[in-house]
């Protein structure tokens, strides 16, 4: 088995879409960024490469037999075995898992560029290891808590994070179900289709709005965000995180 040493990696915890597996270059210095002493690598095969980046479910046994306890974290000058760790790469992405002790792709990190080339080179005349699992991958569903990659193309992390968050107000908005609330903030974003707003029930005037707001991301769509979570302490402190101190 192959291994790679002296590895920086930045865990992003239980998400399911590998966008939001930040690479290294949106990396940040309040990042939690660990050093693993040795981690198994494995070549496999796009299809199951895609299913560990963009899921949350349980990884083919036998893979997890492979890797078990052959990873070491360093910490204090010492090293910690982790039950299951490893690296993957269909030759394209390359990843490095920790399902901290279960049997599903808790915590996902990207590598830094130098680990990145050392993976290519050690991959390049190496066959792909086979594993057997059953994927809905093909069928994923995405939803406005959960959004398909093309709406968070060519985005920046902190951008993500605010489109993500701006969908989860809209969701809440949805879920309110107040005619007059939804109408509101309708206009707010399309003023000139004011008299057909009015007209429109709620749930379609929630549905044209989504479907307004959904693509691209622009300082018209910030702007609306901070309005939109404005009162609401939850929201607010996601906000900050992303965008400094408090909306006024």
């Amino acid at each position: 088995m192959l291994y790679l040493h002296d590895v920086w990696v930045n865990w992003f915890e239980g998400e399911e879409n590998g966008y939001n597996v930040c690479h290294f270059h949106e990396w940040r210095k309040d990042d939690g960024v660990e050093l693993l002493d040795q981690v198994p690598l494995l070549k496999i095969d796009p299809l199951l490469f895609n299913y560990i980046e963009n899921d949350l479910t349980d990884l083919p046994q036998q893979l997890l037999d492979d890797i078990y306890q052959k990873a070491f974290l360093r910490k204090n000058h010492e090293r910690v075995q982790l039950d299951y760790c490893f690296a993957v790469s269909d030759g394209v992405g390359i990843m490095v898992v920790d399902t901290i002790g279960y049997n599903i792709p808790i915590r996902k990190s990207r590598l830094i560029p130098r680990q990145e080339q050392l993976v290519y080179e050690m991959l390049e005349n190496e066959e792909v290891k086979k594993y057997h699992f059953s994927s809905n991958q093909a069928n994923k569903e995405y939803h406005i808590l959960s959004p398909s990659p093309e709406l968070m193309n060519g985005l920046t992390r902190k951008e993500r994070q605010l489109k993500q968050l701006l969908f989860m107000a809209l969701d809440q908005l949805n879920s309110s179900t107040n005619e007059a609330e939804i109408r509101y903030w309708c206009t707010e974003w399309c003023p000139e289709r004011y008299s057909i707003i009015q007209e429109l029930a709620a749930d379609e005037a929630w549905c044209q709005l989504f479907d307004q707001i959904k693509y691209a991301w622009s300082k018209k769509h910030e702007h609306f965000c901070e309005n939109l979570i404005k009162g609401q302490p939850f929201f607010e402190k996601l906000w900050e995180l992303e965008h400094g101190p408090k909306v006024n």
